[in-house]
């Protein structure tokens, strides 16, 4: 006869934890990115800071790079995305991370809560932080946010 050992609770909990967090890639598809970071925000950021939407040499989307188990964090990217026939540039970009985690519209306690609300009560945000800018490419840019889970 056949016999499993049952694992102990605290285990079995670990796994049921470990197993919802690898399921964030499902969670955080292109489309609920989208919605938690709307397009038209990067229009409304530069509407703000210039008084013309226009003028903003980037646009910026949110993209998902994963959970961190050992820290129990979530990783995101504020990407900026260079605009046609406009240069984004490194003094464009650097001190974004201050600004973007004061402002207003950019908003990034309401982005935090929206990411907790897609968790739908298996995990709670704590306490988030922007990175400083990084450019992998002349025309990206990326503002690294992380988020610790509770």
């Amino acid at each position: 006869m056949y016999m499993t050992r049952a694992l102990p609770v605290e285990r079995r909990k670990q796994e049921a934890k470990k197993e919802a967090m690898n399921s964030m890639n499902d969670v955080f598809t292109d489309e609920v990115l989208q919605e938690l970071f709307p397009a038209e925000r990067a229009n409304d950021f530069f509407e703000a800071l210039f008084g013309d939407a226009n003028e903003g040499a980037y646009d910026i989307s949110l993209s998902f790079q994963g959970h961190d188990e050992q820290s129990n964090s979530l990783h995101f990217n504020l990407d900026l995305h260079e605009r046609p026939g406009c240069c984004l540039a490194c003094n464009l970009t650097s001190g974004l991370p201050e600004v973007f985690s004061r402002h207003k519209v950019i908003n990034i306690q309401g982005l935090v809560s929206d990411v907790e609300k897609r968790l739908g009560g298996e995990a709670k945000c704590g306490t988030w932080k922007l990175g400083r800018t990084q450019q992998p490419a002349k025309s990206l840019h990326f503002i690294p946010l992380q988020i610790d889970l509770t």
